[in-house]
Formats: C-alpha cells, sequence, structure tokens
C-alpha cells in the first residue's frame, strides 16, 4: 500500500507510527512559529486562550443543528471542511500548548484514560445516555 493523501490532505496508507507522526507535527509547529518569531506570544496563558477560542469555533459550527443534523455534519463537504480546519486549530494549539509546558499529550491521555478506568469501573452494561470524558 502506498502514502496517499485526500483532498484535505491527510496522509494514508504506509508511513510513521502515528505517535511518531504526532511528534513530527509538533515539532512543524514549532518550527512554523520559530521562524515567524512568534515564541514570544507562545505563552501557557495565550495558547490555553487560543485553544479555548478555536474549541468555540468548533463548537459554533452545532450549536443550532440537531442531535441527527450534528451527525451527518460530514456528508456535506463545505462543512466538513468547516469541522476538519477546526479541528486542526484545535490540535495545533493543544499540541504548542503542551510543547510549551513539557507535557506529554499521549502520555497525559493514557494517564488520564487509567484514573478514569479506576474511578468509574464498569458494574453494569453500558447504557447509550451516559458518558463523561472528566
Amino acid at each position: 500500500m502506498s502514502d496517499e493523501q485526500d483532498e484535505q490532505g491527510v496522509q494514508h496508507g504506509e508511513g510513521p507510527h502515528p505517535a511518531e507522526r504526532l511528534l513530527q507535527l509538533q515539532s512543524r509547529l514549532a518550527e512554523f512559529a520559530a521562524a515567524r518569531g512568534w515564541e514570544p506570544y507562545h505563552t501557557p496563558k495565550n495558547l490555553a486562550a487560543a485553544l479555548s477560542v478555536e474549541a468555540s469555533e468548533l463548537v459554533e459550527i452545532f450549536q443550532w443543528l440537531t442531535p441527527e443534523e450534528s451527525a451527518k455534519v460530514m456528508e456535506k463537504p463545505a462543512t466538513a471542511h468547516r469541522v476538519a480546519d477546526e479541528v486542526a486549530d484545535v490540535l495545533a494549539y493543544l499540541l504548542q500548548f503542551c510543547e510549551v509546558l513539557g507535557v506529554d499529550v499521549l502520555d497525559a491521555l493514557a494517564a488520564k484514560i487509567e484514573r478514569n478506568e479506576l474511578r468509574f469501573p464498569v458494574t453494569r452494561p453500558p447504557t447509550s445516555n451516559c458518558h463523561s470524558s472528566e
């Protein structure tokens, strides 16, 4: 299988391991900011604020949609493109935030999942109306 890019520039096929790819993208973001002299502005406070703004822009896409409409948002190319762009912005700011503070995003996520598995043990079959991302 060869590496191919879809219309949004997403790489598919063989290539670097996802964790390695994440680190490469994080490095690219740092290089992008450095080349433009943006490091002084990439403080934890500013990056957290930017992350919040981008997450809000993602929410805005779904704001007035019904649950059914929101589930089909990726079926419309224009809306799918907006969602993908906002997801990319959220991830970019999160990765830059983690870079500045020295947080390994994958280790942090794995540790959080483990804590949640202990906090919320399975006691009965799952139901479709309960979910927690704490």
